[in-house]
């Protein structure tokens, strides 16, 4: 089982953590689309003593995120975000920040009453 652990890091060694993905471009009537992604994965696995009532396992698994695409045109290129990518990552972000700026208010207000 280490073996083949060694051998799927090995193997990711140069693409583990996000990296942005681009897709085939697409053209159409003289536009050019590159859709973009930040895509992710991990793995693991796991071996226990070499009893007969103990199993190992492993697994793994990952994602991406279409953030967008770049356009080319007659215009020049720019690059268009999806919405619904932004929203997924912005409304968390502000519920956390608001969360957080919170609390500092709220510790500071109990400081300040000592």
């Amino acid at each position: 089982m280490a073996d083949l652990v060694l051998k799927l890091a090995d193997s990711v060694k140069s693409t583990v953590g996000v990296h942005t993905a681009y897709g085939e471009a697409v053209t159409l009537d003289d536009v050019t689309v590159i859709p973009v992604a930040v895509a992710w994965f991990g793995f693991g696995a796991g071996e226990g003593p070499q009893e007969p009532d103990v199993g190992s396992g492993g697994g793994g698994g990952g994602a991406s995120l279409p953030i967008g695409a770049y356009i080319k045109d007659k215009t020049g290129v720019r690059f268009e975000p999806n919405p619904i990518a932004l929203l997924a990552v912005a409304i968390p972000f502000v519920w956390v920040a608001t969360r957080g700026i919170a609390l500092v208010f709220k510790a500071l207000r109990r400081r300040r009453r000592r």
